[in-house]
């Protein structure tokens, strides 16, 4: 059987932007949850944005982005951007 990817959705709520992640029970050995922030950081990862990139993009400082990525990394028991992609891709 054929892994599926993650779908990756765009949808508004009260005016605001969100990005919602759904992962195919697959891609995780057991159940997370991402809060929010996570998730949109995990979407412009897979844009390809940068670190500096997705700073700009949300107003909040790098050290910020990259406390979300250290989270987001934990949670989902990777250790670099590149496993993190993969992860997320397969």
């Amino acid at each position: 059987m054929g892994k599926s990817k993650p779908e990756v959705m765009e949808v508004e709520v009260g005016g605001e932007r969100l990005v919602v992640i759904s992962m195919p029970a697959t891609a995780v050995d057991e159940q997370v949850e991402l809060t929010a922030s996570e998730r949109r950081i995990a979407a412009d990862i897979l844009a390809g944005l940068s670190n500096r990139e997705i700073s700009s993009q949300r107003g909040t400082s790098i050290r910020t982005v990259a406390n979300q990525i250290a989270s987001l990394y934990r949670k989902l028991g990777v250790t670099s951007r590149s496993e993190l992609v993969a992860l997320l891709t397969r």
